[in-house]
């Protein structure tokens, strides 16, 4: 992966995180045990401190980043969907970021709560756990269910064992010509979107 030291400050990830090859990683980033980094996330320490903790993940196209001596965290088990940007923000254990959003400096996403899918949430922005937070600007519209936060911590878990199937098994290649006869399916799981409004 493109690694950065910047001011004497260099990345940390842990031995079992995974952090794609295309990823970038500059100055003060803390990748914890078992994360998951996707391809072309950049995660930029060179203001700010960014720290995954443990079992968290950021996919593909992200940004983290920050002010002068902010943190952006991603608590244990958080998971932050494609393209989204953490921008001196907190989220919480167990959070979910859904696509494209953005969260601003100093908000806190409370713990098990939900960020929809292209949700602008503004600065300084807080809310109590298990919340849906949806819109531009977002606001908290209601509580979340058992069955959703479920559905949330299956989803976590499968990017948890991606993690473990890129240490096992990605590996460079040169694509194939054309597709071979009984071509495989991955087997990844039978986790399938969920059908509730608003997520």
């Amino acid at each position: 992966m493109p690694c950065y030291r910047i001011d004497s400050v260099t990345p940390v990830v842990h031995p079992t995180a995974f952090v794609h090859p295309t990823a970038v990683l500059i100055g003060d980033v803390q990748v914890g045990p078992g994360c998951y980094v996707g391809p072309n996330a950049c995660l930029r320490g060179d203001f700010g401190r960014i720290i995954l903790k443990q079992g968290s993940n950021i996919q593909d196209t992200c940004v983290m980043h920050g002010f002068p001596g902010s943190d952006t965290v991603i608590e244990q088990n958080g998971h932050v969907g494609h393209g989204a940007v953490l921008h001196g923000c907190i989220v919480g254990e167990d959070a979910l970021i859904g696509m494209n959003a953005v969260v601003m400096d100093n908000a806190v996403i409370a713990a098990r709560s939900f960020v929809a899918a292209t949700a602008f949430v503004k600065a300084n922005f807080t809310c109590e756990e298990a919340s849906l937070i949806v819109g531009a600007p977002a606001k908290v519209v209601r509580q979340l269910s058992d069955d959703e936060m479920a559905w949330k911590r299956k989803g976590t878990a499968v990017y948890q064992r991606l993690t473990e199937r890129c240490h096992e098994s990605l590996e460079l290649c040169e694509p194939l010509s054309e597709v071979e006869e009984n071509r495989p399916r991955i087997d990844a799981g039978s986790l399938q979107p969920k059908k509730t409004s608003g997520i």
